[in-house]
């Protein structure tokens, strides 16, 4: 095996999309369950009663459906950018730098983007804007904080190179 580390670094971002692709379908095959997670988690009305962050609340439906919408579009995203950045890093595992860096791109706009929906997005927004934390029936932070915290080792792993004795010692 010539580029071992290439290989995880194609293999790690096909299965971060592979990931991203059931995640966005999942949420196309049963749109009413996660609309209803994004709906609760907005109008804050399964926080702690009384929360002095209750003014944060958004309890219009439209941007329920908006908001869910770009949530939607983003993963699938993020799918598109991991399968594609996956395949291409697999077909460009024997090239030059140069020509590997370039198939990079694709994997680190696919990591950038899934920090941007778990970590910006769920934590951030999710649990301490809208005080999702509070909540023991709508609450995405335990599953959100670890997909963050993969995206990023996964953007550090797909920044590493092998030292150029290890290739030429295979």
């Amino acid at each position: 095996m010539r580029h071992p580390l290439r290989l995880l670094q194609a293999f790690t971002l096909f299965c971060a999309g592979l990931f991203g692709l059931f995640v966005f379908l999942g949420n196309l095959m049963d749109y009413d369950s996660n609309y209803q997670f994004v709906k609760h988690v907005l109008s804050m009305d399964t926080t702690f009663e009384g929360n002095a962050l209750m003014w944060r609340a958004i309890t219009v439906p439209w941007v329920w459906t908006v908001g869910y919408i770009g949530i939607i579009v983003a993963e699938g995203v993020f799918a598109a950018l991991g399968l594609i950045g996956g395949v291409k890093l697999f077909l460009r595992r024997d090239a030059d730098l140069a020509s590997y860096d370039k198939a990079r791109t694709w994997g680190y706009a696919a990591y950038a983007m899934g920090f941007t929906i778990w970590f910006i997005g769920f934590i951030v927004i999710g649990s301490e804007w809208f005080a999702m934390w509070q909540s023991s029936s709508w609450n995405g932070k335990d599953t959100a904080m670890p997909l963050a915290i993969l995206w990023a080792g996964f953007a550090v792993l797909l920044a590493l190179n092998e030292s150029e004795h290890a290739v030429e010692a295979k």
